[in-house]
């Protein structure tokens, strides 16, 4: 874009969910701010489709209901939000929001602050939300300079995935465990830990959903998985917590019996060392961290993990604002040093803004499926 220095108007993506009931996604024409002084504007080159991004894009809208209208430059997508889940949406009834928490570009336009002025022309990697848009505002600190040779594509899932994976280790570390089990292993994220972990010399438990699934790992050098569609799974993971000694859990599935099966069979390995009964269980601390919700369904716990165990949400930003600012600062100082190798991401699909809203695009990238990651180039017309 030779002109984009001149323009005053951008695309920006926009979910809406009515009071009535109806969502509307559209991209929608909006003004471009000058910087402030700390403040450099990023023509958006790369911004990533996160399942925590659709949350937000699709809200509890049902997918099945799913229409496109508008035209091919400006398609507009509308839905229908269960009267039971209108609830959950009350928070954002009515407002248009942006979305897309991640992304990376070029800065064309700085603010006259040294650390903004230092940024023009570079290429640099953002977090902050309403990343969907041909042109992101943003302060010079939330931006991460790019190593020369990066591109774009590259850096554009520098923070969420990366900080994630880092960020589960960190606290398998201050919480005082020495190894650690991890669900949906296969996905992105996934084989970004499992890097961290052979890296880190650090024993990983990967749960995976199929066969497929536990040789693409097992290519990766992955050493202790377990498929839970296999008829001897608990089986399995007893074993592989008994080779490691894993008692800190992630689990990106959320619902159903999974949380529970990772603590009973927890127990059960606590218990094989046990030197006196006790009807209490055993006295090792168990934890399971819920951090996603593949499964929209209830979690379920069972009372077969005795009374020292723990459940509970985990969300990168709590868990960076916990840490701070300075020892967030060195995760992210890892992965921009390690971001060819150990925090590569891999896409399947890259799409312009439009494109992200047309239905058969959807289709493949709402179900979230391992091994289909989307990209999305706002400079593309």
């Amino acid at each position: 874009m030779a002109d984009d220095k001149t323009k005053t108007t951008g695309l920006e993506l926009r979910s809406l969910i009515k009071a009535s009931g109806e969502l509307e996604v559209s991209l929608q024409e909006v003004s471009i701010p000058e910087p402030g002084a700390d403040e450099v504007l990023v023509r958006v080159e790369a911004t990533p489709l996160n399942p925590s991004d659709l949350g937000l894009l699709f809200g509890a809208a049902d997918l099945a209901t799913l229409q496109a209208a508008g035209s091919t430059e400006r398609p507009i997508i509308t839905g229908t939000v269960p009267p039971a889940a209108m609830k959950a949406m009350a928070g954002r009834l009515d407002q248009s929001m942006p979305v897309g928490n991640e992304g990376a570009g070029t800065v064309i336009k700085a603010g006259n602050a040294v650390a903004a002025q230092t940024l023009l022309g570079k290429t640099v990697a953002m977090i902050g939300g309403a990343m969907y848009a041909q042109y992101r505002l943003i302060k010079a600190a939330d931006c991460l300079l790019l190593p020369i040779g990066t591109t774009a594509a590259e850096g554009a899932s520098c923070f969420v995935n990366p900080l994630t994976a880092l960020g589960m280790v960190e606290t398998m570390r201050r919480e005082g465990h020495t190894a650690l089990v991890h669900t949906a292993a296969a996905s992105n994220l996934g084989q970004m830990l499992n890097r961290i972990c052979l890296k880190d010399g650090i024993e990983l438990v990967n749960i995976v959903r199929s066969a497929q699934q536990a040789k693409l790992l097992r290519d990766l050098g992955a050493k202790h998985i377990c498929d839970s569609s296999a008829p001897d799974f608990l089986e399995q993971l007893t074993q592989a917590l008994s080779d490691t000694g894993a008692t800190i859990a992630f689990d990106a599935i959320g619902g159903g019996p999974l949380a529970g099966q990772i603590l009973t069979c927890m127990e059960a390995v606590a218990n094989r060392s046990a030197k006196v009964y006790s009807r209490y269980g055993s006295s090792v601390h168990k934890q399971v961290y819920i951090y996603g919700s593949l499964d929209p369904r209830p979690i379920e716990l069972t009372r077969a993990a005795g009374m020292s165990w723990g459940a509970g949400g985990w969300l990168l930003f709590n868990f960076l604002q916990k840490i701070g600012p300075a020892d967030a600062a060195k995760l992210r100082q890892r992965v921009a040093s390690e971001l060819k190798t150990t925090f590569a991401s891999h896409y399947t699909r890259v799409v312009s803004l439009q494109q992200t809203l047309q239905p058969d695009v959807i289709a493949v990238y709402a179900k979230r499926a391992t091994g289909e990651k989307f990209l999305i180039d706002p400079s593309l017309g």
